[in-house]
């Protein structure tokens, strides 16, 4: 994080207009514009006019994936502090000038980007952009506004991980399953890192990735597009690009044996976590995954669902979650087992229905309502303008293509069982995941771990 901004670029007169680069189709009806600003600032626009509301977010290719040891959680400890104080704006202004217009904002760091989203009324929009642009150059870096954040942080570190079961394991399960890659590391940052976070630190996180050239802004809704170009180059033409950092994160090794861990926390029942490595986002592999996981834990007709918890009755609770991420990440799998019942017992039966299908494809049924329910998902999260905004931002920031939704819906129609059995044997491998055994105590406190051997 040593890189120093390069001065800002001279001009004379107002900065000059973005470049547009092109479109492409965002479904049947809407297009996504792609514009950029000298000082590399990349603005993406949807008009949508079925409603007088614009969404207007702010992506910045910055995360966990982007900290060092000893930093972590510095991505995140930002986004608190891009809601204090800007050079223009007292504490508080920010979101007063916002609820008065009847706007609703938000923020989320994840492991690869952190995204700041606002919705208002489309003729707000000259405020909006004039808000955002205030605090993409002009946040107050003082010691009472870090030190205040970095209690608040902790604070939610304490509720969210250390007083949370499932927070807690969830991070001890991606602890033990990364080994050198950043992802190894929660985006809420370790306690240690967070309380010795310095104002200097902050500073030179806010100048290295707060700048144009590693942003970029999605603007879905009922805009005028002329209108929108010109508020964009008055308000952000004249920031500097900054010198950005080569990106150096280590690829994870292969994990070539089993890692098992016992752990006793504060819960009535047994509970079981698995994690497997899964592929990028950008994988071919990763789409006909995705749909094999809804197929063992999509709904009540899921094989996993009706078998451990409405037949056997083993479990309450049976999820799982294939990692949407720019580098390969974990397919994460939870059970929670009924009272008297223990996490040997949900492994043993979870393990022959992974092996299963791993033997033989899935029936024709099975998967066309997976399909249904994967497009279901999809085409829900698009109902809304912020939910479009979202969806671009995302998978420009992760992938480069902002209408890869889309793309993924035309491939999801192309999947058949073959393409299930290929990724369920790759992917699933019994003797190279990550198992976490949950006893229960009946003692408050952060419980015990303890690695123990795989029985053969």
């Amino acid at each position: 994080m040593s890189a120093q901004p390069t001065p800002a670029i001279t001009a004379v007169g107002a900065p000059p207009p973005p470049t547009l680069l092109g479109g492409v189709a965002f479904g049947d009806q809407l297009r996504v514009k792609r514009w950029r600003l000298h000082n590399g600032l990349t603005l993406l626009g949807c008009l949508d006019t079925a409603a007088p509301v614009v969404s207007y977010h702010t992506w910045f290719r910055v995360g966990s994936r982007h900290e060092q040891v000893g930093k972590t959680g510095l991505a995140h400890l930002f986004e608190h502090l891009m809601f204090r104080e800007t050079l223009h704006l007292p504490e508080g202004e920010f979101d007063r000038k916002l609820e008065e217009i009847g706007a609703e904002n938000n923020a989320a760091t994840w492991l690869d980007f952190t995204q700041y989203t606002i919705s208002a009324p489309a003729a707000r929009l000259p405020l909006v952009i004039e808000l955002e642009a205030e605090r993409m150059q002009h946040l107050v870096l003082r010691e009472p506004q870090v030190q205040g954040e970095k209690s608040v942080v902790a604070n939610e570190r304490r509720f969210r991980v250390e007083d949370d079961v499932e927070g807690a394991l969830s991070e001890l399960l991606w602890a033990t399953a990364f080994t050198r890659h950043s992802y190894r590391w929660p985006t809420i940052g370790w306690m240690q890192d967070i309380e010795g976070f310095t104002t200097e630190d902050c500073e030179a996180f806010y100048r290295t990735y707060y700048a144009p050239n590693n942003a970029t802004l999605v603007v879905v809704g009922d805009f005028d597009e002329a209108q929108l170009l010109s508020l964009v180059t008055d308000c952000y033409g004249h920031l500097p690009a900054a010198a950005l950092p080569l990106e150096d994160v280590y690829p994870e090794p292969p994990q070539g044996e089993l890692r098992r861990l016992e752990v006793t926390k504060p819960t009535l029942t047994e509970k079981l976590l698995l994690g497997y490595h899964c592929p990028a986002l950008g994988d071919v592999d990763h789409l006909p995954l995705s749909l094999l996981g809804e197929v063992l834990f999509g709904g009540r007709a899921s094989r996993v669902v009706q078998r451990l918890v409405l037949q056997a009755e083993l479990a309450t609770d049976a999820r799982i979650f294939v990692g949407t991420f720019k580098d390969p990440g974990l397919t994460e799998i939870f059970l929670s087992a009924r009272e008297g019942h223990t996490a040997e017992e949900l492994l043993a039966m979870l393990d022959e229905e992974l092996e299963r299908v791993q033997r033989e494809p899935v029936t024709l049924e099975e998967l066309e309502r997976a399909r249904a329910r994967a497009e279901l998902a999809l085409l829900t999260s698009l109902e809304t303008t912020d939910g479009k905004a979202s969806t671009i931002g995302f998978y420009e920031t992760v992938l480069g293509r902002p209408a890869a939704a889309f793309e993924r819906l035309e491939a999801l129609a192309q999947l058949g069982p073959s393409d299930l059995l290929r990724v369920a044997r790759r992917w699933l491998p019994r003797d190279r995941r990550t198992l976490l055994l949950v006893r229960c105590s009946t003692e408050d406190g952060p419980g015990s771990t303890e690695a123990v051997e795989e029985p053969a």
